[in-house]
């Protein structure tokens, strides 16, 4: 069982729903890219009459790549919604007192030192959360001594470090998916541009191929759009689950400091000599 299991963020669901809104966006979005690209590509022989005017504008640019560059455009606006709400859930979930809640170590240690494991295992089952789980684990061992407490505190906190890890590395993968699909809108478009000259025998114009070849270029430029952020946010939540990792296990080994000493004190009583005798200083 994990600390997510029991509700730590419940209040959060609103961000679970965006979630499956978003995922059922892009669900029928991807079919559609991957059903119609071949019919697409094909209805791309057609060409469309020119223009006496290209068109203007960041948005109308973005848009003038025909259907493939549509639906492409429409593929990296759905990684960027994933990557907003996966940001946002990220900046709730991953702060100090949701991973180790106030007071939390400092009560389980006085319970220990007063040899109150029962109130020690209710404090952590009343704030759910990282530190709370890798607590509960070590209560779990109190019967094996202090090596086994510490087994289990390094097994628990390496468990839910990789749980968090895994949740942030999809901004990892999506700030390197969107420029590769930005590349392929922009591959082909360069297709199309070409096959035009090829389709006119050469006598296409450099104005003209200049306008296919730049509204092929926006998608790798929507692509890196995506894709920035998501990295530069990547790399703020890993070295926030780093920190916030440490501390909590710090927290940990602290707060079954008074086991550990009892261990120590067991330790340096039973390596003692023995006492002398009695009477064997009189002799």
């Amino acid at each position: 069982m994990s600390f997510v299991s029991w509700g730590l963020r419940p209040r959060l669901l609103h961000v679970a729903t965006a979630w499956l809104q978003t995922v059922c966006i892009l669900r029928p979005t991807i079919a559609a890219f991957i059903v119609f690209l071949p019919a697409i590509a094909c209805a791309q022989d057609v060409a469309t009459p020119p223009t006496d005017r290209a068109p203007q504008g960041f948005f109308s640019i973005l848009f003038a790549g025909g259907w493939v560059g549509f639906m492409i455009v429409m593929f990296l606006l759905g990684l960027s919604l994933t990557a907003a709400h996966l940001v946002f859930e990220h900046i709730m979930t991953l702060r100090r007192t949701e991973i180790m809640p106030e007071g939390l170590g400092d009560q389980v240690r006085h319970a220990l030192s007063a040899g109150k494991v029962a109130d020690a295992d209710q404090a952590c089952r009343q704030h759910p959360s990282f530190l709370s789980f890798v607590l509960l684990n070590g209560l779990a061992e109190l019967d094996g001594g202090w090596p086994a407490v510490e087994k289990a505190l390094e097994d628990a906190t390496a468990e839910q470090s990789a749980r968090l890890f895994r949740k942030i590395e999809y901004l990892s993968v999506i700030g390197n998916i969107a420029p590769m699909v930005g590349l392929l809108g922009t591959v082909t478009g360069m297709i199309f541009a070409f096959q035009r000259v090829a389709s006119t025998q050469g006598s296409a114009g450099a104005a003209e191929l200049a306008e296919g070849i730049y509204q092929a270029l926006v998608t790798t430029v929507g692509g890196l759009i995506v894709a920035i952020p998501a990295l530069g946010a990547f790399a703020i939540f890993r070295n926030r689950v780093d920190q916030l990792v440490a501390e909590a296990a710090y927290i940990a080994q602290h707060a079954f400091m008074p086991l550990k000493r009892r261990r120590l004190s067991n330790v340096k009583a039973a390596n003692a000599p023995p006492p002398p005798p009695p009477g064997e200083g009189e002799r």
